[in-house]
């Protein structure tokens, strides 16, 4: 695959049973299924939330896919310092991956085909279960650039640290990390097992940071689903990037070799926020005041002074006391794209709920997701107005916060996740 390994004069046991996994299963016994699956441009939808998506592609998927309604996010801390050993892992993780999302297990022997003596090569959970429209989408922290592996030189200028936002509460141990992993399928227990299996590979190399479960995807990535809700009941991204937006994406979205570093060209930048809700708070506010802080009716998802959800946003409509429908305050007004040079994100988050504290107050919110071309021209500014003026500050709490350069999609089988960073 990648002449790094070659360099170290090492093939690990892992290794070689991912590489085989991908030429054996994928493209051997798996070939006709499989093979030519793997191999197709990127599709739109899958027929069935069963079905698979595609692997490989000149985008990863898991970004404009079609969101699916469940999500495990994990970030990882790189434990290895050896730079042939983070190569290593990144190859059998991509074989593994190639493989799972696929339908198949993510070992060549699987749960039970193998040593009876020795450890499986798949954890098993998921045995029975499809695809599920599983997406596995990498990308690389800012501390991943340190000096532990030669790679500060290739940190890519968008990359920069995020500001510290006004009212934030950020907990150290569920931020930041060197490598995250997004698992997106229509079956949590899919979701699971992909992201149980990739931190098994990964022991002695990896250790988990911090990690999420989400349900309920609160932005449609795709015109052909219907827009869903938060947890405070109002829809939820509605004029979000779409997938069928070719020219807006190539804009807005897919970073451009111009932009630099080479690496990270058809890649796209994630920044991810756990944004705690206070529930009960908003509960007992008003209906008239919730629509008011959104700038949209509750119900249909309707602007303010409009009927349905997707007519245009008019900033100037007043009311007939003179008063202007949208705030000017409003969360839609401040997040407008008009408001930040046109800027627009991709964002494909999911609610949480994580249990209650002792007073039976729900640990619940919106894990916030956000690809984009470069943070500092759009999530940063974007952000910086929403924590100086939007009135939602008052029933939301910024807990976690996340950045990462996901690099271009995988090739073919000869490619991995990050090769050209490596080479």
């Amino acid at each position: 695959m990648s002449s790094e390994p070659a360099r170290s004069g090492r093939l690990s046991r892992r290794r070689l049973f991912g590489l085989g996994a991908a030429g054996a299963a994928v493209a051997g016994a798996g070939a006709v299924a499989a093979g030519p699956l793997l191999r197709e441009p990127p599709v739109a939808h899958a027929s069935s939330t069963s079905d698979p998506y595609p692997f490989y592609g000149e985008h990863q998927a898991g970004i404009v896919t079609p969101a699916q309604d469940r999500l495990h996010f994990v970030a990882f801390d790189v434990t290895t310092r050896d730079r042939a050993e983070l190569v290593d892992l990144l190859q059998e993780w991509t074989a593994a991956a190639a493989r799972l999302t696929q339908g198949k297990e993510s070992g060549s022997f699987g749960a039970v085909g193998g040593d009876p003596a020795a450890a499986p090569d798949d954890t098993g959970e998921a045995l029975g279960l499809p695809a599920s429209g599983l997406t596995l989408t990498i990308g690389f922290g800012p501390s991943l650039f340190d000096d532990r592996f030669g790679l500060a030189a290739e940190r890519p200028a968008a990359l920069a640290d995020l500001p510290k936002f006004p009212g934030e509460q950020l907990i150290p141990e569920i931020s930041g990390g060197d490598i995250c992993v997004q698992a997106c399928a229509h079956d949590p227990q899919v979701a699971v097992h992909a992201i149980r299996n990739l931190a098994r590979i990964g022991f002695g190399r990896v250790s988990v940071r911090w990690s999420q479960l989400g349900f309920g995807r609160t932005s449609s990535t795709s015109r052909a689903q219907a827009t869903p809700r938060n947890l405070m009941g109002f829809k939820d991204g509605t004029n979000n990037l779409k997938l069928e937006d070719a020219a807006l994406l190539r804009q807005q979205l897919w970073a451009d070799a111009a932009d630099g570093p080479a690496w990270m060209a058809g890649g796209a930048y994630l920044v991810t926020r756990k944004i705690r809700m206070t529930i009960e708070t908003w509960d007992r506010t008003s209906l008239t005041e919730q629509e008011q802080i959104f700038g949209r009716d509750k119900g249909e998802g309707a602007p303010l002074g409009k009927k349905h959800e997707f007519d245009a946003l008019d900033f100037a409509a007043r009311r007939p006391d003179g008063q202007p429908y949208i705030a000017a305050r409003s969360h839609v007004r401040l997040a407008h794209p008009s408001s930040h040079g046109e800027a627009r994100l991709l964002r494909r988050g999911y609610n949480f709920v994580d249990g209650s504290d002792g007073l039976g107050r729900l640990d619940a919110g919106l894990f916030f997701i956000a690809y984009q071309r470069d943070p500092r021209k759009q999530f940063v500014p974007i952000q910086m107005e929403l924590a100086r003026h939007d009135p939602l500050n008052e029933y939301v709490k910024h807990v976690s916060s996340g950045l990462f350069a996901c690099p271009p999609g995988v090739r073919d089988a000869g490619d991995y996740w990050g090769r050209a960073l490596f080479e």
